[in-house]
């Protein structure tokens, strides 16, 4: 049966897919340069030291969603929102609070690690040192305010300027210059590789904040209307943030726990078989980075049928390309994992079961752009943080007598029914199948 898409969704379509083409493009580049760096530093480090830089990076990216008190899903929603609604300079306000607030947000949460480190390492004796730790805190506010950054300008309609600074120009710096330092023969351990990379990627930001102005981008903080901002918008943001924050703890605290519960080798062994997993999403990534303000403004101009038309177009591609990767990592799994090092490749079985779990997030398509969109953020916290939670108190359990797998196949059961679960609550409370089953739902979409 053939497929015919109707004149007044053609060019919306074909517009997003073009720039989901060209978002994919760079998320390509910045998955094979992220690879490039994890596997520059696994072969210049020992394990030990690569373990510490793993569960540093994984401590820094949790912490720095958390300093984004969910602005970076704000700003995507209130921009378009408030746009529609023809408040611009509402529109405006909200970039350059939001900005204010997560910069003030990452130096506190960064402080506040730095003495709970230290008072800690009074009483606790660490393996070696907490040095890794440290290092973690100095990259919280340049990751926080890079994923500010990024959602701040999408929401503005830039692509380029949003993304290349901190996807490509980052991450062709980083490994290039820890090879620099190593062929002088610099060895860094984890927390240099910490704070080199927090140096580099604040760098990088203030490229990204000339490139903007100079372009007629809104993105300077100001401290003017932000407490009139979170009065409006603050109980939003919480909940937006919790979303966040539930995201990017069931991406990372499996590393932590692990590196806590087993040792840092097999932390970095996890780190590095969940983060190949993870290029499965990159086309669903790629396309959410560039439909979640289309969602936001159709929606709330009550355009559903084009709404329903977007979110079919992101399932239907990002499941096409995510089941393509899985086959190759089912088959060249163990070569792929090779890459970091001979002790590397016993992570296969964690990599496909981590890849299995992804797979289903791909099937169920853009819920959790589609939730946090649309108003429905309070159910994604209460939905998917419990799964991921009960997920997460499974592992605990299971890792002592199975490891690293134990922890997989938990992540991997509790991905799959907290996705299947937000995505029918998106099918019948919000009335847009975000599922590959919602292309056959846009013809009778309201």
């Amino acid at each position: 049966m053939r497929l015919t898409i109707p004149a007044d969704l053609s060019a919306l379509l074909r517009t997003g897919l073009w720039r989901s083409v060209a978002s994919l493009g760079i998320k390509v580049a910045t998955a094979g340069l992220t690879y490039l760096t994890y596997v520059v530093l696994s072969r210049t480090m020992s394990p030990s030291e690569y373990g510490r830089f793993a569960f540093g990076l994984a401590l820094a990216t949790v912490l720095a969603i958390a300093a984004g008190i969910g602005q970076p899903m704000a700003v995507l929603r209130l921009w378009s929102q408030e746009t529609v609604a023809g408040d611009h300079d509402g529109a405006d306000r909200a970039v350059r609070a939001g900005s204010t607030l997560t910069i003030a947000a990452s130096l506190a949460i960064a402080l506040a690690l730095c003495i709970v480190t230290f008072v800690t390492v009074q009483v606790v004796t660490f393996e070696e040192t907490a040095n890794h730790v440290y290092g973690a805190a100095f990259l919280v506010l340049p990751m926080a305010l890079s994923e500010y950054n990024s959602s701040a300008l999408r929401a503005q309609g830039s692509l380029w300027t949003a993304l290349v600074p901190r996807d490509i120009f980052w991450r062709l710096a980083l490994p290039a210059a820890v090879l620099g330092l190593f062929a002088i023969g610099v060895v860094l351990s984890g927390p240099d590789a910490l704070v080199l990379s927090a140096a580099l990627l604040a760098g990088m930001l203030a490229l990204q904040f000339w490139q903007a102005m100079r372009s007629g981008y809104v993105l300077t903080p100001v401290m003017r209307g932000v407490k009139a901002y979170w009065a409006n918008w603050g109980g939003i943001s919480r909940w937006l943030m919790l979303g966040a924050l539930i995201e990017t703890f069931a991406l990372n605290a499996d590393v932590i726990l692990v590196g806590l519960m087993l040792d840092l080798e097999s932390s970095g062994l996890y780190f590095n078989a969940f983060r190949t997993a993870g290029l499965m999403t990159l086309f669903t990534f790629a396309i959410e980075l560039v439909i979640a303000p289309m969602v936001a403004r159709h929606f709330h101009a009550g355009e559903m049928r084009q709404a329903q038309a977007i979110t079919a177009l992101g399932a239907g591609a990002g499941f096409a390309f995510s089941l393509v990767v899985f086959a190759l990592f089912a088959v060249w799994g163990e070569w792929i994992l090779s890459f970091f090092g001979p002790a590397y490749a016993e992570g296969t079985l964690v990599l496909v079961l981590l890849s299995l779990g992804l797979l289903f997030d791909a099937a169920t398509g853009p819920s959790k752009i589609v939730m946090m969109m649309t108003g429905h953020e309070r159910a994604y916290v209460a939905i998917f943080g419990l799964i991921m939670g009960l997920g997460f108190l499974v592992q605990i359990a299971v890792i002592p007598a199975f490891g690293i797998v134990g922890a997989a196949a938990a992540n991997m059961g509790a991905r799959i029914i907290a996705q299947v679960a937000i995505a029918l609550w998106c099918r019948f409370r919000i009335g847009l199948d975000t599922s590959l089953l919602g292309v056959f739902s846009i013809r009778r979409a309201g």
